[in-house]
């Protein structure tokens, strides 16, 4: 499907945001290999996140007949309206998607389709945020920093693995689509970008006995990468509780694959200690 041709109202007025994190995607060729990969069809429950001027949005809009936006920028929400105008029904959300709750919109509706060009200072603790509220999505695709979809596609001994990849993967299957470079948007970026796709997994790869104590191992282990498991784990688990549960002691956490983690995690979970760990799963993630 063509992107519509008409241009978003207020595209040379609104001066792109740094504060918001702010890069308005304008090739029309991107644009089409995005909506390709999303394809979105009538009586779909779609969302964007960050539509911008609209561009993602309005071929959205005309595909599938009604979309909601969750938009944080005030200045962007009328001239949203006015270039999405007679293409569909729009349900604009003047929000944080940081902090919106993604499950009460679903409500008894099917289940969501959530896609956007995603502001790269937000993007990893919103993909936790709605990850927490996997149950309510059925796919999601993102234009995000191509380091940051790396790390989330990566596997044990590549460089890119660490705590996000680990724990992303244990939620959802991870598809890394297309590489699209700064020449794109407006203003150009400094890094590459890369369009995703994230699809909740139903049943999880592995069995952990508490989603607690993977994320409360899993932060522990790269918290300190040069460390092996042995030093990284202490206070959780002794060289003796890591072995006993099938892993080397002397391992670093980059070369582990969920399972490992898995195995750990449930050692720790046999111990009790978890209760007093801090982390969640749905915590900020960082590496």
């Amino acid at each position: 499907m063509s992107v519509p041709a008409a241009r978003p109202a207020g595209e040379h007025s609104h001066r792109p945001r740094k504060r918001f994190g702010q890069h308005f995607l304008r090739d029309p060729n991107v644009l089409d290999r995005t909506i390709a990969a999303i394809r979105p069809q009538p009586g779909q429950r779609l969302v964007e996140i960050g539509p911008g001027l609209g561009a993602l949005t309005r071929p959205l809009l005309a595909a599938a007949g009604e979309l909601d936006v969750v938009e944080l920028d005030r200045d962007l929400l009328e001239p949203l309206r006015t270039s999405c105008a007679g293409l569909g029904i729009l349900r604009i959300h003047h929000a944080d998607a940081l902090a919106f709750d993604f499950a009460a919109l679903r409500g008894n509706g099917p289940r969501l389709r959530v896609a956007g060009n995603l502001p790269y200072n937000i993007s990893t603790p919103l993909l936790f945020h709605l990850l927490a509220q996997a149950p309510h999505l059925h796919d999601l695709h993102f234009m995000l920093q191509k380091d940051v979809v790396d790390r989330m596609a990566a596997g044990p001994g590549e460089d890119a693995y660490g705590r996000l990849s680990v724990m992303l993967q244990y939620r959802c299957r991870v598809e890394p689509l297309f590489d699209v470079g700064p020449e794109a948007f407006r203003p150009p970026p400094k890094v590459w970008s890369t369009v995703v796709r994230l699809v909740p997994r139903e049943t999880f790869p592995v069995a952990v006995r508490d989603e607690r104590g993977l994320a409360e191992v899993v932060r522990r282990a790269f918290s300190q990468r040069r460390k092996t498991l042995r030093n990284a784990l202490r206070g959780l688990l002794t060289a003796d509780q890591i072995e006993a549960a099938g892993v080397d002691p002397g391992a670093r956490p980059e070369t582990l694959d969920l399972a490992a983690f898995a195995a750990l995690s449930d050692a720790v979970g046999a111990t009790g200690d978890i209760d007093s760990a801090s982390s969640h799963i749905t915590d900020h993630i960082a590496d």
